[in-house]
């Protein structure tokens, strides 16, 4: 099957609900194919490996990093425009409106940000939930009209009360990527370090954990040093290399090398 289009996502909201992961490895990626994840955010960079599309061939992707890693309009067209020849989905832009809109115009599928934006966070009080006063709810609605108007067709929307996200999705006609921000998005977002419990520090409450790779972790670093330990002693006690470790050659081949030597070395 082809990966949904833009078309697809958007025909489809309140009748299917999508699930979406941010993956950061091509295992990952083929896990969550695997698993029927139809959404996923992807480093950059992965987009241009040959093996992604060979494991995860029907997922719509976002690649997407820091816009501060990007830079200003023309350079975000200079990133984005590779990404879509080589079968970016959509972009990530948490960049201005101009960026945005010149992004649109360009015919490249936009996913902005709203409520929580962490490379923003200063101006809405730091890691925490965006909407609950109405001045900050009113703020996020009048971003996403913002980027509905500047041609996005989606939203990540982070961190919001999930009552506020269910009034805007009755009155936007964006794709909303809800990450913390309850049912009435139409595609529920997590981080796989959060789903595969690989993250060691701050869980949000949003998150849930599915696995405790962590623990996973220590019990294979614990078999790593025991068997690394294993490896020094034997060499530091002349156990290894042990004859069934050893190339063996024939001892006339090793005697005429050793005359050849004393003749010539």
């Amino acid at each position: 099957m082809a990966p949904p289009t833009v078309r697809d996502l958007l025909a489809n909201r309140g009748k299917h609900q999508y699930a979406m992961l941010r993956v950061e490895t091509l295992a990952e990626a083929e896990a969550a194919a695997k698993a029927g994840v139809e959404l996923l955010s992807v480093p950059p960079a992965m987009v241009f490996d040959r093996r992604f599309r060979e494991v995860a061939p029907d997922t719509f992707i976002f690649p997407g990093e820091n816009y501060f890693e990007i830079g200003g309009t023309e350079d975000f067209m200079r990133w984005a425009m590779p990404l879509m020849k080589h079968g970016a989905d959509a972009v990530y832009c948490s960049g201005s409106l101009g960026t945005v809109r010149a992004l649109a115009d360009h015919g490249i599928a936009v996913c902005g940000h709203v409520g929580l934006i962490p490379s923003k966070r200063t101006w809405t009080g730091g890691f925490k939930a965006v909407g609950k006063t109405l001045e900050t709810a009113q703020l996020v609605w009048t971003q996403c009209k913002a980027l509905e108007e500047a041609g996005a067709f989606a939203v990540e929307i982070e961190v919001v009360p999930h009552a506020i996200t269910q009034a805007i999705a009755e009155r936007t006609n964006l794709f909303l990527i809800s990450m913390g921000a309850g049912p009435a998005g139409h595609a529920q977002y997590l981080f796989t370090d959060d789903v595969l419990g690989q993250n060691r520090g701050h869980v949000p409450r949003h998150a849930k954990r599915y696995a405790d790779f962590a623990a996973e972790e220590d019990r294979l670093q614990t078999l790593r040093t025991e068997a690394m330990t294993r490896f020094a002693e034997d060499v530091h006690g002349g156990m290894y290399p042990a004859p069934q470790h050893l190339v063996d050659s024939q001892a006339e081949v090793v005697e005429a090398f050793r005359d050849w030597l004393d003749q010539n070395a």
